[in-house]
């Protein structure tokens, strides 16, 4: 089933409770700082209905239309159909989303890969998530994840703090788990529910399993609560920050205060083994869409660079050339490790088809690791003039606009406003608020730069260069140690 953007409103309008600038929100549909994301979610669910769209953006199988994106994928066509289709709404939209559905739901598809060890504990949460990804994919939901703690003090165990710190159990009933705790994510406000999981993956104290849980939460359950931050949107006219005002995903602290979750929404539960393998795998799939986005900021910096450089004939010039290359190299090493990770794709445990790894991670340090350097080289091919444009309302006065129109037209194909709107959107892209917050978000939202590294080492497979340089200089077998025993070679274990 594919929904509407109407049905997809209609099921916000559900009584959570919302809680912005220290005012409870009453409907995330019509408020200011939610309603243009909301607006955009609702687009992507009616291009599915539209004639020009449908075919690219869903299939029918058995009778029933299904979307492209929640599609588990089992073969390359798989893959490069949500390739195909991302570009289709990012194209529509005219800007970039991350959290809209497509990106998170690779992480209920590390759960069929996990599926045995979930088992192992209690074969009823290896049920649950059949159920759930099928409930997913057969209602079109809008499934988030609610990923990152609090923390506290991280030098202190979780029981050794304020134990809400980190989402934990507080009680079994004969209906579910009781739990309590907090989560930071995004889209949480305007999304229909979340994959619950553990911050913790290195468990080392069984007295930690409290805290081993995952599962399926409703946004509108009774004692969830969200405080999200301020939102970029709604803050300044549009026309003078045009992606704030439409794109900003807004983040919330999601309050889990004794919360039920039914048993049959429940993954695991005291389970340290079943929560490591989750942590440890979570990435596997939904860091291709993470990565895939980072093309198309590549591609808004480019372009906005190009035709900085392009109005006022500077792109002639060799060293203006250069960084520009500079953008291409970036965007097209994204393009290359996202191309070549399908290429190469593996078969998972569960039977689906998961991108190389090794080429997966890597490609996800180079996109965001480079990306500051990159944002860099785009403002300075912008120039000043992004920090000291006046605002649109200064163009568009009489006493001040006409002085304005002079300075900023430049020849017959570029005349002021023009120049105005690709000023703005520049300062947007690169310099305001917004950008520094997405920069940040980019940097942090699947996890911090030594982790991103840590997830390359383990997904590489060193045998190959051990071996050859073992035989290029001449080493005994001995080097190899307990390795000639099958041992598996570093970062493969």
């Amino acid at each position: 089933m594919i929904r509407t953007g109407q049905e997809y409103r209609q099921g916000l309008q559900d009584g959570r409770e919302i809680w912005m600038d220290g005012e409870r929100v009453k409907d995330v549909t019509t408020h200011p700082s939610f309603k243009p994301i909301v607006d955009v979610r609702a687009r992507i669910y009616d291009m599915a209905h539209e004639a020009a769209y449908q075919d690219r953006l869903t299939y029918v199988e058995e009778n029933k239309r299904n979307t492209i994106f929640y599609k588990p994928p089992r073969e390359t066509k798989d893959w490069n159909d949500k390739v195909e289709a991302v570009d289709l709404v990012m194209k529509d939209i005219g800007g970039v989303v991350t959290r809209v559905g497509d990106e998170t739901i690779g992480e209920v598809w590390s759960l069929i890969d996990g599926r045995d060890v979930l088992a192992e504990f209690d074969p009823r949460f290896a049920d649950n998530v059949d159920k759930h990804v099928q409930n997913i994919f057969d209602n079109d939901i809008f499934h988030i994840s609610a990923n990152t703690d609090p923390k506290g003090d991280r030098s202190l165990p979780p029981q050794d703090q304020d134990p809400d710190m980190m989402v934990h159990v507080v009680k079994e009933t004969d209906a579910g788990i009781v739990i309590r705790g907090a989560k930071y994510e995004t889209a949480a406000a305007y999304a229909d529910q979340a994959f619950l999981k553990p911050t913790v993956g290195a468990w080392t104290n069984e007295t930690l399993s409290d805290y081993a849980v995952g599962g399926v939460i409703s946004m509108s359950a009774p004692g969830v609560k969200q405080i999200c931050r301020s939102s970029f949107a709604g803050r300044t006219d549009p026309k003078d920050y045009p992606l704030a005002n439409r794109f900003d995903e807004v983040e919330s602290l999601v309050i889990f205060d004794n919360v039920l979750i039914p048993w049959e929404n429940v993954f695991f539960y005291r389970h340290t083994k079943a929560a490591q393998y989750i942590r440890a795998t979570l990435h596997r799939y939904s860091a291709f869409p993470y990565v895939h986005r980072l093309l198309y900021v590549a591609d808004m910096m480019i372009g906005a660079a190009m035709w900085n450089a392009k109005q006022t004939g500077l792109d002639k010039l060799q060293s203006v050339r250069e960084k520009l290359a500079d953008l291409v190299v970036y965007r097209e090493g994204i393009n290359a490790h996202l191309t070549a990770s399908i290429a190469l794709a593996e078969k998972s445990p569960g039977g689906l088809l998961m991108p190389n790894q090794s080429l997966l991670y890597a490609g996800r340090v180079h996109g965001c690791s480079n990306l500051p350097a990159m944002m860099h080289i785009a403002r300075e091919l912008c120039g000043g003039q992004i920090c000291v444009t006046p605002n649109a309302a200064a163009f568009h006065n009489a006493g001040s606009g006409d002085w304005l129109k002079k300075f900023y037209t430049l020849n017959k194909q570029w005349e002021s406003e023009d120049r105005r709107k690709l000023l703005a959107f520049a300062r947007d892209l690169l310099n305001s608020d917004y950008a520094g917050h997405r920069l940040t978000f980019v940097q942090f939202a699947q996890a911090p730069h030594f982790n991103h590294l840590n997830a390359v080492y383990n997904a590489f497979d060193f045998s190959g260069p051990l071996d050859f340089v073992r035989k290029s200089a001449g080493l005994s077998d001995k080097v190899m140690g307990d390795k000639a025993l099958g041992d598996k070679v570093p970062g493969k274990n």
